[in-house]
């Protein structure tokens, strides 16, 4: 099944794909954006024009998630594992941690004070058998979707003290439940738009608990002015403004939710019907709807798995390292058609290779 632009099927882990209809939209935004005389890369991020897209993108990104009013909305530089620093920075020593991951690691090894309260263990499968739980911390810390292992929690943790998720991979793909949550935040290359921005929501009474003495590392220095103490990432809070009114013109969360799910579904109903031929990485309730990751009976094919996924335009499809076989990643850029080329061509693999 061909896609536009002669594009291929891009599954990669991240960056991922965005979709076409926004990215044909884009040139506008590079020569002359709404009559500017100029593109938003080359616009000061202090003028109307720019504070006007940034307010945009803000009100976008708060009615799709339905964002409680007491919730600040920052778009950051550093990615998403800067959080990871800046975190205790803020809020102090002894952060609390679950980990379901290698993301979930990486938080912890950057923290030396972090108390780790739940460890799912390598290789990383399941996920916790009960998601209450009551910690002394000034916070605790998820990964909600784990890209490397695909495994993602069903709903979020609840907790005795503020919950903190790194959303990266999975915002805007589902709804979101915010009772419990201090903060929020998720790198933009995944579901919302290109690498540059990470976006931060954070509950105002958990920032008001905030301190850094470092202007560019503090929640409280970067909501006082309004994302702009310094030059934001212009052109990616932009384009992930693009996407945001894109979504919005399709129906919004459930039809994002709904395309996610179908699209999980075809890959699975693939991994579940070749009686043992694919072997699924996750356990089935810990299952992403993101990242499927997956192995081969016979790990000796998956070179060829790839080698022939390639070369009909499934591009990306390789695992990580530390899992191996095969990860497909669905974020929301990524079309039906796309899962529906793969789902085939998983099954003819199989077929010809003596299912």
């Amino acid at each position: 099944m061909s896609l536009p632009f002669g594009r291929i099927h891009n599954f990669s882990a991240g960056p991922s794909a965005l979709p076409v209809e926004v990215l044909a939209e884009l040139a506008e935004g590079i020569y002359n954006h709404e009559g500017a005389g100029m593109g938003v890369m080359e616009m000061s991020h202090r003028s109307p024009e720019f504070e006007a897209i940034l307010a945009q993108t803000e009100a976008d990104l708060r009615e799709l998630l339905s964002v409680p009013p007491n919730f600040r909305v920052l778009f950051l530089q550093g990615g998403a594992s800067t959080q990871f620093s800046l975190l205790p920075m803020n809020f102090g020593d002894g952060g609390a941690h679950i980990i379901t991951g290698t993301w979930g690691q990486k938080a912890v090894e950057v923290n030396p004070t972090a108390k780790v309260v739940h460890d799912t263990g390598a290789p990383y499968r399941s996920i916790p058998t009960s998601l209450e739980f009551s910690v002394d911390a000034p916070y605790l810390h998820i990964t909600s979707n784990e890209t490397i292992q695909g495994v993602q929690l069903p709903s979020f943790v609840s907790a005795n003290v503020p919950v903190v998720a790194d959303v990266s991979s999975d915002i805007l793909s589902r709804p979101i439940e915010f009772d419990g949550v201090g903060l929020l935040y998720a790198g933009a290359q995944k579901n919302l738009g290109p690498a540059g921005v990470t976006i931060v929501l954070i509950r105002q009474d958990f920032l008001d608990r905030a301190k850094c003495d470092v202007p560019m590392s503090s929640y409280s220095v970067q909501a006082k002015s309004g994302s702009l103490y310094n030059t934001p990432p212009t052109w990616s809070i932009y384009v992930t403004g693009r996407v945001l009114a894109y979504w919005k013109r399709l129906g919004g969360l459930p039809t994002i939710a709904a395309q996610n799910a179908a699209k999980a579904k075809l890959i699975y109903d693939a991994i579940d019907g070749s009686d043992g031929f694919y072997l699924g990485h996750a356990d089935r309730d810990a299952r992403s709807q993101m990242n499927v990751t997956f192995t081969l009976r016979d790990a000796s094919l998956t070179s060829t798995f790839l080698l022939l996924a390639e070369a009909v335009g499934l591009s990306g499809l390789a695992g990580h390292r530390s899992v191996g076989g095969v990860r497909a990643s669905l974020y929301n850029g990524v079309p039906l058609a796309s899962a529906i080329a793969l789902a085939d061509f998983m099954n003819a693999f199989a077929g010809a290779k003596g299912l």
